[in-house]
């Protein structure tokens, strides 16, 4: 099995939990502020892990509920995202994603994102990206015609208080140009690839960060133009993500970003 097929497997495996656990009584576990996690979390990274651990048992794995495990200094990691959107599910709200990917060396090579009430994956081997329904693979295609905007408000905020998502929506010239969405999950990133949305804005840190590792390695196999607030690589450092379907929207995106940097 490849590794791409491998993420594809244990983003499924996630997923089915999670569709299975929707609607019922769960119990929450508290984390830091305002997050939890339930307890569709965590079986829905028991049976990633399972999947994984069960091909690959050599791999690291830097898991978001149960943490880092295997040899720390490992070329081949994995990085899993159980349930992206946890306020989402909790509140019957069907906007939420499993991801699965694989960062060799500094890189990701394989990864998964599933949507389990869109009944999508959507996954890149590094090179091609795609998005697999009912066992059919199709190419995924950015629109930078599709006019809407997701703006991730999730806390915490990598380059608060100088910079804040949140006053984009009040910007004249973003809300002119674009239709802003709030949907608080990594779901929103696929759709850019996907030619949904045409782009997104996160002020994140992405070093290490299991929700966004699978979406964004989507995003760039599948043509689209990916980086920091600042235009910098979007995996150096605690720089936030700027995803755009092209040149021009991503260019668009990042001056208006740009201005609501304070002291800019």
């Amino acid at each position: 099995m490849s590794d791409a097929d491998l993420a594809i497997a244990a983003a499924e495996a996630g997923a089915a939990v999670v569709r299975a656990r929707f609607g019922q009584p769960l119990d929450r576990y508290a984390k830091s502020g305002r997050d939890f996690a339930t307890a569709a979390d965590i079986e829905s990274e028991k049976a990633i892990l399972d999947v994984l651990r069960a091909a690959r048992p050599g791999d690291a794995v830097l898991a978001e509920e149960s943490g880092a495990d295997g040899d720390p200094g490992a070329d081949r990691v994995w990085l899993v995202d159980p349930l992206c959107g946890t306020h989402n599910f909790a509140a019957r709200t069907p906007l939420v994603a499993v991801n699965v990917a694989l960062r060799t060396g500094g890189e990701v090579t394989a990864a998964a994102s599933a949507d389990p009430f869109g009944g999508e994956v959507f996954w890149t081997d590094g090179a091609v990206a795609r998005v697999r329904v009912d066992g059919a693979d199709r190419p995924l295609t950015p629109d930078a015609a599709v006019p809407l905007v997701d703006v991730n408000l999730e806390p915490p905020f990598a380059n608060g208080p100088g910079f804040r998502a949140v006053r984009l929506l009040g910007d004249v010239a973003f809300t002119q140009r674009f239709g802003p969405r709030v949907s608080s999950s990594t779901l929103a990133l696929l759709w850019v690839a996907a030619g949904r949305r045409a782009g997104f804005v996160s002020d994140s840190d992405l070093r290490d960060n299991v929700h966004f590792a699978a979406p964004v390695a989507v995003c760039r196999a599948a043509g689209c133009v990916v980086t920091g607030l600042r235009g910098q690589p979007v995996y150096e450092g605690a720089g936030g993500l700027v995803a755009a379907a092209d040149r021009e929207t991503h260019d668009a995106l990042l001056a208006m970003v740009g201005k609501q940097f304070r002291g800019s």
